[in-house]
């Protein structure tokens, strides 16, 4: 009777304690996500794996990831991460990999001014005037910033809409990616 309970006992342990398995496959899928969208360097660098070896993602970068989307974060790769990696999402980064300036600079005043110097054939005029009203509020509502618009001369943000050769940019188009 001694033995079976201890089988037993051990066998609720293992029970206790397994938790759900993730392929190779699911762990090398991620390690890609994060290079598209968290700046991921080559973590095995210039050498390459077969799909079948066991390679762990950074914990910082899914840290990072996991921060960006409100999940918990415990810098491992689990079922509720690996679920949000494989949504449809936008093609573009979550974090950017450049800088357009150096340091890091700020603002020296809280009243700032803006201008929107032409619109996107995609909205009109109003939708634009309201879009963007409504995301520097965003920011007004977090921080001590205030935003107010100005019609001509230069203000402290300048808005203007362009385009790009297709080559040149990111396509922002909703992709299944895991």
């Amino acid at each position: 009777m001694g033995i079976r309970r201890q089988l037993c006992f051990l066998a609720s342990l293992v029970l206790i304690h397994a938790g759900p398995i993730l392929k190779p496959a699911d762990k090398n899928k991620a390690i890609d996500y994060l290079r598209k969208f968290y700046n991921l360097e080559d973590v095995m660098g210039t050498t390459h794996f077969r799909p079948e070896e066991e390679i762990e993602p950074p914990s910082d970068k899914l840290k990072e990831m996991q921060k960006f989307f409100g999940l918990k974060v415990t810098g491992t790769l689990n079922k509720e991460t690996l679920e949000v990696m494989k949504k449809p999402r936008c093609g573009v980064p979550d974090v950017a990999a450049y800088s357009t300036f150096e340091g890091k600079p700020k603002w020296q005043k809280n009243k700032l001014t803006y201008r929107i110097v032409n619109y996107t054939p995609d909205m009109s005029i109003p939708e634009v005037d309201e879009s963007i009203k409504k995301a520097l509020q965003v920011w007004a509502n977090v921080t001590p910033l205030r935003f107010t618009r100005i019609n001509k001369g230069t203000a402290d943000i300048m808005i203007s809409f362009a385009t790009r050769e297709p080559f040149n940019s990111i396509q922002c188009t909703t992709i299944q990616y895991l």
